[in-house]
This record gives structure tokens, sequence and C-alpha cells, in this order.
């Protein structure tokens, strides 16, 4: 089945020029003593906010400057159309941005900010989900309407290229073994089955077991990237998923190998002290890791889900690199989102969270190569790579999963990214507040309760 059309619209280059006057006002603070921030929004997509580096007036911007992407829009055809309808009946497409000196936040309740100017970029969507197409790249002119001497400029690029992903969408809770489809447009086709089960942790040090056994016979390499210590008070331990093509071969798996414990004198998920997930591939006849997903509940207002997914290279847990880390909310859920080219919480370090190239490529051994799309063997970590939507506590869930194509060499790759889907889709209820109770199909009867 061919993959969904979908298009990236990105903003970035940014760069702002004042030039300093003779004399200037005492309650003005000039962008080069201060930082510089824009707001940047698209129609009823949610605001972005992004730093804006000043330049001298009298330099230029450099032609071979490589692209420093600001903010992204991610557009599914049913977008477009919707945002086509609108500019019919009222005004023309276009991107807003506030430009602002000061610090962005508030501080007090009162916003730090000041605002500089306003700048407005036509869009006209028409096409672009099957070529590229670049709105705007250079300068232009900053200030309030109608201000003949404001002479601030403001340089950036906005452009939208095409970005094909496939789709999926389970249909069921992760907890329930639900079957997973393929979604392009109205037409739904299944291609993967998936089977939760809880893992005996017991078996950490077994040897290696065939394929064909379920994730819950342990590996021995499980215990180098997980944690056995001994625990005490409430945990939630062993769940697994494994994911089967619709010959019934498992073709990846999530295995929960920290278990989710309750920090000492409370009743939550620590960032100190996460639980993890192995997303695993098959390989040689054995389960291999691919990645590993951690996550705790957050402290404060955000109460939200925490966060970090790493890729594992060669099975090696030292060289992990680091391809998401950000937050959702616990309440209303979210998206779980690893994109290598946006100021959206994907961004590429390793494990000391120092960056490195997110072109870096990443090997993907030869399969079944059903889909047929990215070149073998290596698949490049860059731009968006997938995203999963997943529900809040307590809420029907049925993750839905954009994978970029460029990103799915073979049946396996989807497989895996469906598998991480459903360990953030998991973690919501394994971050649960011990408190409250988890539903019969997660109960553990090795579960601890006290």
């Amino acid at each position: 089945m061919d993959p969904c059309p979908f298009v990236r619209l990105t903003v970035g280059n940014l760069s702002l020029k004042v030039p300093v006057a003779s004399k200037p006002a005492r309650s003005v603070v000039h962008p080069s003593w201060s930082p510089c921030f824009c707001k940047i929004k698209l129609n009823n997509f949610p605001l972005q906010t992004a730093v804006v580096p000043y330049i001298p007036s009298e330099n230029h911007f450099p032609d071979n400057q490589p692209p420093s992407i600001a903010a992204t829009f991610h557009l599914s055809k049913a977008d477009i159309d919707k945002l086509a309808a609108k500019s019919i009946f009222s005004a023309k497409l276009s991107l807003k941005i506030a430009v602002y000196t000061g610090r962005s936040g508030a501080t007090c309740g009162v916003n730090s900010g000041r605002l500089l100017g306003r700048v407005s970029v036509p869009l006209d969507l028409t096409g672009t989900d099957s070529r590229a197409c670049v709105f705007h790249n250079g300068w232009i002119s900053v200030g309030k309407e109608g201000n003949k001497n404001s002479s601030a400029r403001f340089h950036l690029n906005v452009k939208a290229e095409p970005d094909r992903r496939f789709v999926f969408q389970f249909d069921g809770e992760p907890e329930c073994s639900p079957q997973v489809f393929q979604i392009r447009g109205n037409i739904r086709q299944p291609v993967f089955t998936c089977k939760f089960s809880f893992r005996n942790t017991g078996d950490r040090n077994q040897r290696s077991r065939p394929l064909q056994s379920e994730p819950s016979s342990s590996r021995s390499w499980l215990s180098s990237f997980g944690s056995d210590r001994e625990r005490s008070g409430k945990e939630r331990k062993g769940w697994s998923i494994t994911v089967h093509d619709l010959s019934g071969s498992p073709v990846a798996a999530a295995s929960m190998v920290t278990p989710f414990v309750a920090s000492p004198g409370s009743d939550r998920v620590s960032r100190s002290n996460p639980g993890s997930w192995l997303i695993l591939r098959p390989g040689d006849g054995t389960w291999k890791p691919w990645g590993r997903l951690e996550a705790w509940r957050e402290r404060g207002s955000s109460d939200g889900l925490g966060y970090r997914f790493e890729l594992i290279p060669d099975m090696s847990a030292s060289a992990a690199i680091v391809l998401a880390e950000s937050t959702l909310s616990s309440k209303k859920g979210g998206k779980f989102v690893i994109d290598l080219g946006s100021n959206s919480g994907g961004g590429a370090s390793n494990w000391r969270n120092k960056p490195v190239n997110a072109t870096s490529p990443a090997c993907s051994p030869r399969s079944s190569g059903d889909y047929g799309y990215g070149p073998w063997p290596f698949c490049l970590y860059r731009g968006f790579v997938m995203s999963a939507r997943v529900e809040g506590e307590g809420k029907c869930s049925k993750p839905c999963v954009e994978v970029s194509v460029q990103h799915v060499n073979c049946t396996e790759d989807a497989a895996a990214y469906v598998a991480l889907a459903a360990a953030v889709d998991l973690s919501i209820d394994a971050c649960r507040l011990f408190s409250q109770r988890l539903r019969k199909e997660l109960s553990n009867p090795h579960d601890i309760v006290v």
C-alpha cells in the first residue's frame, strides 16, 4: 500500500539586524545587548517560539550558512484541504511572525519580551505534497506598520517539502493485544497483530532463546540495559508486547526491562529513577536491542509523562544516542515525536547529552523489504522520523503512528516504530500514581502492592 501524502513546512535561518541609533532612547534596549526571540503562528496550529540571533547591520547573512530550522509544521492532506477551503472565504493563508527583544517567557505573570514588529509570509500550499516550494528566503522589513523610520531587518527561510508517511492505527488498546491497520485515506488494511504479556523477570539471566519464543523468555543481555537491583515498595514490572506480521512471525517487540517503581515517600515514578523499555528487532535468529525508552512522572504543575528515547547502535548501551526527550500530558495525552530537524523536543545527542550529527547513519538489517523505501543498509535518521499520538489516563487509547518513508526499508522497520508507540502508550499507565488502580489487563500478579 502506498504511503500518505504529508507536507513539512519549515521556518529557519533566522537573523535580526537593528542599526544602533546615534542617540538611543534610554528606555530602549538594543537587540545586540539583549536576547531576541519570535513567535511563529500558522492558522490554528500550536504557536511555536524560537530564538533569533542578532548580527551587526554591516554584515551580510552568509550564503553558505547550513540550514538551521527554528520551527516545523506537519501538514496532512486533510490539513491542507482545510486551509485551502478557509482561504477561499477569508484572507489568504499566511505565516505570521512576531519578533521580540528581551527574553522569552513571563516574569511575575508579565511577558518579559518587548514587541519589535511583525512580519507575514503569504503561503500557497497547492501542489506542495509532490514538489518543494520556497515561499521566502532573505531579508524582510520588520517594525510597526506605517513607521517609515523602522529599519530593522529580519532574515528567514520559509519552505514546504513533500514528506510522505506510513500511517498505522491500533484497533484497540495495546494491553488488549489488538490488530494494527495501515491507513490511507478511507482505506484500512491490517498489517500487524500485537500480543501483550507479562515477562517472568526471574528468567533475566537465562541464556538467549530462539526468536520463535515470546520475549517473556528474557535474554542474557537484558541485564546490561535494565536494572535488576532489589527494590522496596510498589512497582510495575514485566510488561511486554510483541508485534507479529500477518503470517504470525514476530517482527518487533517492546519489553519492560527496568520496573516502574514509586520513589521512597511518594506514589510516583521519579525522573531520577525512571522505568525503561527495550525496543527489540529480530536478527540472527534472536532478539536484538534497537532502542531504549525511559519514562517517568514529572513533578509540578505539568504533572506530565517525561520520556527519553535512545537509539542503541550495535547493541552497545554506552554508545546510545538520544533521539527524543520531552514531555506529554498525562491527563490529555499528546504526541510522542522524533524529529531531528526542529526545536520540538527531538534532537540527537549522545548519552552525555552532547550534540551529535543528526545525519549519522544507523544500520537497518536486510530483511523482508516489503515496503521498499529507503536505501539499505543505512537509514539516515534526519528530519521527521516518526510520531505517535496517545490518549491520557483513563481514556481508551488507540495509538496512531506516523513514520516517514525514508526511515522504512522493510516490514521490521515499520514494526519497530509500532512497538515503540505501544511502549509510549503503556508508559502512561506505568507512570500512573500508585494510589490509582490499573485495569485488569495490566494487573501483574507478581507486582508488589504495599
